[in-house]
């Protein structure tokens, strides 16, 4: 279904369309029209995303015409020789609406040489577009930090270039083809183009508490919406508990209705198998939680395998990778029930926007019914309504968190008079003074 017309992806030109010229581990545009080399891919790309409603702008620095090196008319020759490649290759009429150009250099201080978001903006201004819910695709830092600056989402395609690295938050893809499919791909797209908030009732992802205090515990489990409780070695540290079977069985007592998840401690396998034994024998709500590998880097496959086919429900927990997850999904019984945690937080944690690790991760997963996906370690309330815009079935989510769902729709106005009230009131209350 195609997207609203309000809505834009926002292209680099070369490197991401055609191909540059790489000397010396730097990109460089093509000198005139007969050097315009269609990336492979590109033109069916394009002809997607167009189809799905959204405009496609290029936009890009060309700084050569401010230095004398290339005029204007051979920057528009360049970009008439793509248009004509682009509809040879499906043999249609042109699918990028426009091109923008800065002709401008550095030195030049305008507004509209990325990283600077002048071109999108302008852009933005004479189309009506909602940048929030436009897409910036390019292959250099300054592409990425123009759509970051214009509020937009950013995909970096990487090509290994010896310079500068994009900041902040970005997808990562390998070409203009891989971007596509991000942000075609119906799970993402919901996220690349706006998380809609909905009430609590409205989520089908499923709301699990994750802590080890047992007047939290039982704080989350009075409350309807969720669904689930998770917990580990270090949460329980904190909480202060000792005994480890005493504290499981007291809660499971108290909470005999309710999925509830509890981890192995052992860094030795066979010991993990009669733990996991052991510990699922406490209740049938009860999934045991196994880590992806023990500290020595040794993975768990094949005691995971061993353990499904006893009918252990298992909660395999702490991946950052699809690559774990696929593994994972091979060695789990399709006839038992389990979970699978990938710790999307810690992902973020290190740079790397989860949401697109995550999505692909649900797909992945839908070779076993049974199996669902767990966002685990999120950091804020927004992940709750990412997860569940990408089909995620459960997110772990700390007590501190599942409070804020009170904010949800909170007019953003009256919040900055509260905040600004907070400031005031505290300002006073401490005597300052200048």
């Amino acid at each position: 279904m195609p997207v609203p017309s309000n809505r834009a992806i926002f292209l680099d030109r070369d490197g991401v369309i055609n191909a540059s010229v790489v000397r010396e581990g730097k990109p460089y545009p093509p000198s005139c029209a007969a050097e315009v080399e269609l990336l492979p891919g590109v033109a069916e790309a394009l002809a997607r995303l167009k189809t799905a409603g959204y405009r496609l702008i290029v936009v890009s620095n060309q700084p050569d015409v401010a230095r004398g090196a290339t005029t204007r008319q051979a920057v528009e020759a360049i970009n008439d020789a793509i248009v004509a490649a682009v509809g040879a290759g499906l043999g249609q009429g042109p699918l990028i609406d426009e091109f923008r150009m800065c002709y401008h250099d550095s030195a030049d201080a305008c507004a509209c040489r990325k990283p600077l978001p002048g071109m999108l903006i302008q852009a933005a201004s004479e189309h009506d577009l909602d940048l929030v819910a436009c897409a910036m695709v390019g292959d250099r830092w300054r592409d990425v930090e123009a759509g970051q600056r214009a509020g937009c989402s950013s995909v970096f395609i990487d090509y290994g270039y010896d310079e500068k690295q994009p900041e902040g938050r970005f997808i990562r893809a390998t070409s203009l083809a891989e971007a596509a499919d991000i942000l075609l791909r119906t799970a993402v797209n919901s996220y690349v183009t706006r998380t809609v908030m909905k009430s609590i009732d409205q989520l089908s992802v499923k709301i699990f508490a994750d802590g080890a205090d047992k007047a939290g515990m039982l704080e989350m489990y009075a409350k309807p919406f969720v669904k689930g409780l998770t917990t580990n070695p270090t949460l329980m540290r904190k909480a202060g508990i000792t005994d480890y079977k005493a504290f499981a069985l007291d809660i499971l007592a108290a909470i005999p209705d309710r999925s509830i998840s509890f981890e192995v401690f052992s860094d030795d396998f066979a010991e993990m198998e009669r733990q996991a034994l052991e510990i699922a024998s406490w209740g049938e709500n009860v999934y045991v939680k196994v880590p992806i590998t023990n500290t020595k880097r040794e993975y768990c496959y094949d005691m995971v395998r061993k353990l499904a086919k006893q009918g252990v429900k298992l909660n395999v927990t702490a991946l950052m990778t699809l690559t774990q997850l696929r593994h994972v999904v091979d060695v789990l019984d399709q006839k038992t029930p389990s979970y699978i945690s990938v710790f999307a937080g810690r992902v973020a944690d290190t740079g790397v926007d989860p949401v697109p690790v995550m999505a692909a991760a649900v797909e992945l997963m839908k070779q076993n019914p049974l199996s669902e996906l767990i966002w685990a370690s999120p950091r804020e309330l927004l992940n709750i309504f990412q997860a569940d815009a990408i089909g995620c079935q459960i997110i772990t989510v700390t007590n501190d968190i599942i409070k804020k769902l009170a904010l949800v729709g909170y007019n953003l106005d009256e919040f900055s008079l509260d905040t600004v009230k907070m400031f005031y009131n505290d300002a006073q209350a401490a005597g300052y003074k200048i």
